[in-house]
């Protein structure tokens, strides 16, 4: 069961009574910011809420962990595109306590992914041309670390100006609270 009609028919209702009207703002983010965050479903209004931020505001980037895996990732472009094209002059990243990627065991992860039907034959092939997933699945240890490891990315990459403000905290996922971790 997938939950496609049911919001198929209140988008149906949203449009024609006009509920989006509030939400109406362009594609520039008001205060200029962009936020690295986590996909947790935690903060989907609560850190927007923390931070003081309204719809238009800041321009948001969710992955697993707030973790930039690679400079030439997908993040790391819609980190670049915000800076460029959408006039942003400010980047938070923003880990969260009692992350799910602080527990992700990668053997235990493949093991769900075989249980559920993906092949250990696609496993071993992703192994040996040149993917190695275990270390593509692991999580981190400490969230601390994560977030310095993603700041360091930013500030350190060869498209990013070396004066561009780059901040990392940390949110409590139950209270808002924010923890600064970088702040240069």
């Amino acid at each position: 069961m997938t939950y496609l009609n049911e919001i198929l028919a209140f988008n149906e209702r949203f449009v024609s009574e006009k509920q989006y009207e509030p939400y109406i703002t362009t594609k520039f983010p008001d205060k200029k910011i962009a936020i690295l965050t986590c996909m947790d479903a935690r903060l989907f209004e609560l850190l927007p809420k923390a931070m003081n931020f309204k719809n238009g505001d800041v321009k948001i980037i969710k992955s697993a962990g707030a973790v930039i895996n690679h400079p030439f990732g997908a993040v790391m472009r819609s980190l670049l595109v915000a800076i460029y094209e959408l006039k942003v002059d400010e980047i938070y990243i923003i880990g969260h306590y009692d992350c799910g990627m602080s527990a992700i065991k990668p053997d235990e992860m493949i093991q769900k992914m075989v249980n559920r039907g993906i092949a250990h034959e696609t496993i071993n092939m992703l192994n040996h041309s040149g993917v190695d997933i275990n270390m593509w699945l692991r999580g981190f240890d400490d969230v601390h670390e994560a977030v310095r490891h993603s700041v360091d990315m930013v500030r350190n990459h060869p498209l990013i100006l070396k004066n561009f403000p780059v901040h990392g905290l940390v949110i409590d996922p139950a209270t808002g609270r924010l923890d600064i971790v970088e702040d240069k």
